[in-house]
This record gives C-alpha cells, structure tokens and sequence, in this order.
C-alpha cells in the first residue's frame, strides 16, 4: 500500500524506510532590505552580504543537511570556501532556530537568513504568539538555485524498528501517514510539502 501510494524517489529502494513530507532550506529575506527576489545559496558567502546573515548553529541537522548537499553538489573544497563566505557575512554567533531568523530579520539585525519552509506558514497561523506573524510578515521566502539545481530539500521520514512491539499497529500508522488524507493533513496543519504528488 505505501509503494503503491507514494512515488520511488520518496522511498527506500530496499524498503526500509519511506518519506512523509518535504521541507524547503530557504532564504528568508526582508521585505524592506533586500531588494532581490532570486538568490543562489553561493550567493550567500558574497561580500555584499556582510554583517547581513543570520543563522542557526551549523551543527544543527537542517544546516548539516544543506552543507551537504553543497558538498555533493560543488565537491568538499568549494563548499568549505562557501561556508568561509557564509560565516563572515554573519552577524554574530549563529544562535537560536528558524523562527529566531525571521524575528531577527524582523527586528532590524539581519537582513536575511536561512530557514524551512513550513516555519513561515506555522508562525502566520500562530494565533497563541501573534507576534510570530509579525515576524513572518516582514520576510519574504526565497527560494535558492530555483534557475538551476533547485532548493535543497529535507524528507521527513518514517521507518519501522526490526524490534517494534507493536508492529501490526505501527504498520496500520505507517499506512495512514502514507494516505492521501494525512498527506492532506501535514500540508494543511503542519505547512510542509507532502510527498505525494496528487496532493
């Protein structure tokens, strides 16, 4: 049922394990300083850019997955030349998480920043933190390489443990998750892509 539902780039080849959704490593950028509507994530390491960029820690798996993905993409040399960009462009100490980017961006300390996607949709819906919307709206999304490569692109995924004790009953969640109506429901209340393309 889980092959059937979702497409092969979404699951392993060996089946062990499927993705459930996808999130976008965007710039997030100000609506008021920065101009542009297109950005590279090379870009991000130009001089034009510093004292402007801020960022979460780069030991954090979102950063990781995207260095690595610069990594694959440019070879090891040119990324660690990206990244020695990208660090004196920052503003200071790369701290707190994507949300902290975007009221950073709104507060005047940075001009943009990279977070996913789906933060931006959470914090427009925040109805207990309103100021979180304040925060989304005062950044637009960018999203790099959109004229070559494409943005880099997390998966969340789910698999099955080999010593599950409940395995009938995670096997009858994995397949929910994998339905069309809980596809439905992450793009809807959880703001990420899902994985199946008919939704």
């Amino acid at each position: 049922d889980i092959n059937a539902a979702l497409p092969g780039e979404y699951r392993d080849p060996e089946g062990h394990w499927f993705g459930l959704t996808k999130r976008a490593r965007v710039v997030y950028a100000s609506k008021e300083r920065a101009a542009q509507n297109e950005i590279t994530y090379e870009e991000l390491a130009d001089p034009k850019w510093k004292g402007k960029v801020c960022l979460r820690s780069g030991q954090h798996d979102y950063n990781l997955a995207l260095i690595s993905s610069m990594i694959a993409h440019k070879g090891a040399a040119d990324a660690e030349k990206w990244l020695t960009g990208l660090k004196a462009n920052l503003t200071g100490k790369p701290e707190g998480g994507d949300r902290d980017q975007a009221k950073a961006i709104a507060a005047g300390e940075c001009d943009i920043g990279i977070g996913n996607t789906y933060y931006i949709g959470q914090m427009l819906t925040n109805e207990k933190e309103p100021e979180q919307k304040e925060w989304a709206g005062a950044v637009k999304v960018l999203f790099p390489n959109a004229a070559d490569r494409g943005s880099h692109v997390n998966v969340s995924g789910m698999a099955m443990a080999l010593n599950a004790p409940n395995k009938a009953n995670a096997l009858k969640l994995m397949q929910f998750l994998a339905s069309g109506e809980a596809q439905r429901i992450y793009a809807e209340k959880v703001f990420e892509y899902p994985v199946d393309p008919n939704i």
